[in-house]
């Protein structure tokens, strides 16, 4: 059973997408702000949102930012025509995917299906116990192979620790003193520009732009991230 969260300040909006979604397999929740999406989100497990750009109380683009701040459930916006531009930005801030009124509704469905498929192959990380998958990374901690967009990368095993403590907890934030603890299993003393050299060799070999990296991100003040299910 898929939770799958419509949230349209438009209650025909709301029922017509219900209909379009009766599907036994999905149990829908229903929300009519941002800030009504963002409260069900923090209570239930919500497996895909339906997610309107222009509402009162909170805008779909606000609700989505502070979303991706807690969740990596996958968002496919509602827009409009004349919201191009809000649809773009919403696309860079972590929507993947957007329906444009007037909906199909067999275009609806598929898109549903596909990031439903895409969210379970990837987007919880792990897979097994040795395999690890978040976007395009793949570990097989048996044989200790990794690819990334199906092409083999060569890591020194450094960097195969760090790259593997992240891909155990995608999302989570390692300070260097953690990553230098958990990896070189030593003491950490002053270690942030040992960790950062090493994490800078690690996105140059899975990251397509280092400069811009996809997966490995820095939080300021805090330590590094691996983003969750964002590489696609």
């Amino acid at each position: 059973m898929y939770n799958i969260l419509i949230c349209d300040d438009e209650k025909d909006i709301v029922n017509a997408l219900k209909i379009y979604l009766s599907d036994p397999d999905y149990r829908i929740y229903e929300a009519y702000n941002g800030k009504e999406a963002l409260d069900l989100i923090e209570k239930e497990e919500i497996h895909l949102l339906l997610l309107d750009i222009m509402m009162p109380l909170m805008d779909g683009i606000t609700a989505l930012s502070r979303i991706r701040q807690i969740s990596n459930l996958p968002i496919i916006l509602l827009s409009a025509k004349s919201e191009d531009a809000d649809k773009i930005l919403g696309l860079n801030i972590g929507a993947d995917d957007y329906i444009t009124k007037p909906f199909n509704p067999l275009e609806v469905s598929a898109r549903v299906k596909s990031q439903l498929r895409r969210y379970m192959k990837f987007g919880s990380g792990v897979v097994s116990s040795d395999t690890y998958t978040v976007g395009g990374i793949e570990m097989n901690d048996l044989d200790k192979s990794v690819s990334v967009d199906g092409e083999a990368v060569a890591l020194t095993p450094t960097e195969y620790e760090i790259l593997k403590l992240f891909l155990a907890s995608p999302g989570k934030v390692f300070s260097p003193k953690e990553i230098y603890q958990q990896v070189w299993k030593e003491r950490p003393l002053g270690v942030d520009n040992t960790v950062a050299v090493h994490i800078r060799h690690l996105r140059e070999k899975i990251e397509i732009n280092p400069a811009e990296p996809r997966y490995i991100k820095v939080v300021f003040g805090q330590g590094y991230k691996l983003e969750k299910g964002r590489g696609e």
